[in-house]
């Protein structure tokens, strides 16, 4: 529950926004974001793509559902800190163990509720994402204080983070039912739906950590290699860049999504970007050039790869275009290579709380493995 300990949020730019302690107590730093979902709140605390991030929800009540064992992306909470509006005074659902503010406290994750939720995302959308800090107790009085912890702490820009959501051993996840094919996925930050959704098509996945080299990767005899969602700036995952340059060499068919997409643009060549406020949330449009379909996606990252479109250019390993795109912002959702076997999106087909447009890209992944043009399939994620 909700108790009277004052807490404020404490922006970089000086804005502050006071409210109630939720969760844990005491003092959290990282990057403010916002996400536009109104249901998986679980799903988003436990997603390690939002490690070192205060999560603003832009939905007025959080917490209805409770928390239960079965939704968790990982095994913990990565957020840095919580930003509510009005939480719910009793969770009701049959599947709830504990109320979310329980869960909170106790994996240590400072929040604070009773923020308007409103005024904060407008001011984010319009300044972008910055560095925050929330403090609660006492010692709540001293703004330029806390801002002045806000301010020494670390930006998003040039933070190498997928290291520390990374899995420290291997481990599989086996195929629901006759195995077809064997993946080698790479974990920058993978969430568990991820290879259960590849399990249910007959895929074997081997999680792999991200300090893997080409040998490590070539020892799981893969079909083909996947690259997972992560935190941090693309920017300076240049192992992961290498490894992927040297998987594409070989021609080993290549799927990755979020911050795999990133990794897979600049093995092909391009660039990445900070956004000015990212996208996140359940809600977002995405249009395949060649088809003209939209999905609605789930997403989550703050950085994107250069590029327009529909776009094709050239890469050391031949011809490669823009798939996809955000109709919203004009941003690439998706990167194809024309003469190797992969491809990668910037969405999550994946999402545990949904919605599920772009699931079948999982089908793509699996026709790519067995020589089949990765984008043949009828889905509507395609």
């Amino acid at each position: 529950m909700i108790d009277n300990t004052p807490a404020v949020l404490v922006l970089e730019d000086g804005r502050t926004f006071r409210g109630l302690a939720y969760g844990a107590q005491g003092r959290t730093l990282g990057e403010v974001v916002f996400s536009t979902g109104m249901t998986g709140y679980q799903e988003t605390l436990t997603d390690p793509s939002y490690h070192r991030q205060i999560v603003v929800q832009t939905a007025p009540q959080i917490g209805n559902t409770g928390w239960n064992d079965e939704d968790d992306e990982s095994s913990r909470i990565w957020v840095a800190g919580y930003v509510v509006r009005d939480p719910a005074r009793v969770p009701s659902n049959w599947r709830s163990r504990r109320a979310l503010d329980e869960e909170l406290a106790a994996q240590g994750v400072v929040g604070i509720a009773g923020v308007d939720t409103r005024t904060l995302t407008r001011h984010i959308r319009e300044r972008g994402a910055m560095r925050a800090g929330i403090f609660s107790g006492p010692a709540v009085a001293d703004v330029e204080a806390m801002r002045a912890e806000v301010l020494a702490s670390p930006a998003m820009k040039g933070a190498d983070l997928a290291g520390d959501v990374t899995t420290a051993e291997p481990y599989v996840v086996p195929a629901v039912g006759e195995r077809q094919f064997r993946v080698a996925a790479l974990d920058l930050g993978i969430k568990a739906n991820t290879p259960r959704m590849m399990a249910a098509r007959g895929i074997e996945v081997h999680v792999l950590p991200l300090s893997s080299t080409l040998d490590d990767l070539l020892a799981v005899e893969p079909d083909g290699v996947f690259l997972s969602n992560g935190p941090g700036d693309p920017a300076t995952a240049d192992h992961a860049v290498a490894l992927t340059r040297q998987v594409l060499e070989r021609r080993i068919p290549l799927f990755g999504i979020c911050f795999g997409n990133q990794i897979l643009g600049r093995a092909l060549g391009r660039g990445t970007y900070k956004m000015r406020y990212g996208h996140r949330g359940i809600n977002i449009p995405v249009v395949d050039v060649e088809t003209g379909r939209v999905a609605i996606t789930a997403q989550n990252h703050g950085f994107a790869i250069e590029g327009e479109p529909g776009e094709r250019f050239d890469t050391p390993f031949g011809a490669a275009m823009v798939s996809h795109y955000c109709p919203n912002d004009g941003t690439v959702e998706g990167l194809r290579a024309l003469d190797v076997p992969a491809f990668s999106v910037q969405y999550h087909p994946e999402a545990a709380a949904g919605p599920h447009d772009a699931a079948p890209l999982f089908d793509d992944f699996r026709n790519l493995m067995a020589g089949t043009p990765a984008h043949g399939s009828k889905g509507a994620g395609r």
